[in-house]
């Protein structure tokens, strides 16, 4: 094992952040790199419209410059840490290492997103019984609190929602971001660790490996960047039909490989591995209507691994979208179903890690 670690070394940072995001998640307290992120594309957003004012070309071209700017800055930060963690020597190197680890850790929201939507769940009155037992003052007051904690976490208009709705909301939001808080950006960060193995398993030291090509952080710091301007700028209204283009492109096709693979991998969380091909045919058949190509593809692979129904019609505040309903011969979600979705992420990120361990374990000496 001393003759592979090395090579591992990139794959045990991976999973140590991992392990960090499980155990504290974002806390409250702590600046996370998506704010300033956030914060960037706001300050661009606004001298991008004093130029553009109202001109589609100008319009598109600003948020052209605004995803390069975003992206490369974002991805430059993450190599810039991930050389100084290595080159970094003596008594530093550990607080060097500790802010590496803690910057993978943020680009993952596995513990985040569980949080968000078990607050939803624990809002509800009576959940899992029947509720005519609650008066209805209390029940409509435990409503509206899983309406606001739910509008936190998803897009649409939570305020008519009802019951039956807030649950499917949670279930399709705990589906959807499970590809875009956590798989997209661990297969990303797997990618970088990957290359970083390869170098090292050519004979190169890590920290000229390092100094070589961008890793984890740098790649998943990207792929959050894209991810950030996608919820920022992609709406389909006013400006921003022009100005977040870029953006919500780059957000999807970064998003494209991860989430097909999480519907080719999903089952075996689900511990059925023999309907992996005709669960991953499914999801790409009854997502293929949504314009999205990621987000109903997501949702249908994981409809059919803990076998509830989702989708149907939405509304957001620029009116009602209809998407395809996915596994129509399902119940529809209740706290369970939504409870399971969350135990299918968790264990298919341990399937991922343990999995990429050996594949990486492979380019070691033989």
């Amino acid at each position: 094992m001393a003759l592979h670690a090395p090579v591992l070394a990139p794959w045990l940072l991976v999973s140590l952040a991992c392990g960090l995001d499980r155990l504290v998640g974002d806390p409250s307290w702590c600046l996370h790199p998506v704010q300033v992120m956030g914060w960037w594309i706001a300050r661009l957003r606004r001298l991008a419209e004093v130029w553009a004012a109202d001109v589609p070309w100008k319009l598109r071209l600003a948020g052209g410059l605004i995803t390069a700017l975003l992206v490369m800055g974002s991805v430059a930060a993450g190599w810039a840490l991930e050389r100084l963690a290595l080159a970094t020597q003596g008594p530093a190197s550990g607080l060097a290492m500790g802010l590496l680890l803690l910057g993978l850790a943020s680009a993952l929201a596995g513990r985040s997103l569980e949080q968000a939507v078990e607050a939803v769940l624990q809002s509800l009155p009576a959940a899992d019984r029947a509720a005519a037992s609650e008066p209805p003052a209390a029940t409509e007051a435990a409503l509206g609190t899983a309406r606001a904690r739910l509008a936190w976490i998803v897009g649409r208009d939570t305020a008519s929602l009802d019951q039956a709705g807030i649950l499917r909301a949670a279930a399709e939001t705990a589906s959807e971001n499970a590809v875009d808080g956590l798989f997209a950006p661990l297969a990303w960060m797997l990618l970088g660790a990957g290359l970083w193995c390869w170098l090292v398993a050519g004979g190169m030291p890590l920290a000229d490996a390092v100094s070589r090509t961008p890793g984890p952080l740098a790649l998943a710091w990207g792929f959050k960047a894209a991810s950030t301007l996608d919820s920022m700028l992609g709406y389909r209204h006013g400006r921003l039909l022009w100005l977040g283009t870029a953006g919500a492109r780059l957000d999807d096709l970064l998003t494209w490989l991860p989430c097909r693979l999480v519907a080719l991998s999903l089952p075996l969380a689900a511990a059925r591995p023999g309907r992996a091909l005709a669960w991953f045919r499914g999801a790409l058949e009854q997502g293929a209507s949504d314009p999205s190509p990621n987000a109903s593809v997501s949702q249908a692979a994981y409809a059919l691994a803990a076998g509830v129904r989702l989708g149907g019609t939405n509304r957001y505040p620029e009116g009602l979208r209809h998407k395809p309903v996915l596994g129509p011969e399902y119940p529809e979600a209740d706290a369970f179903a939504v409870r399971r979705i969350l135990g299918l992420s968790t264990r298919l990120e341990m399937i991922w890690i343990l999995f990429s361990g050996l594949v990486f374990l492979q380019l070691g000496p033989g």
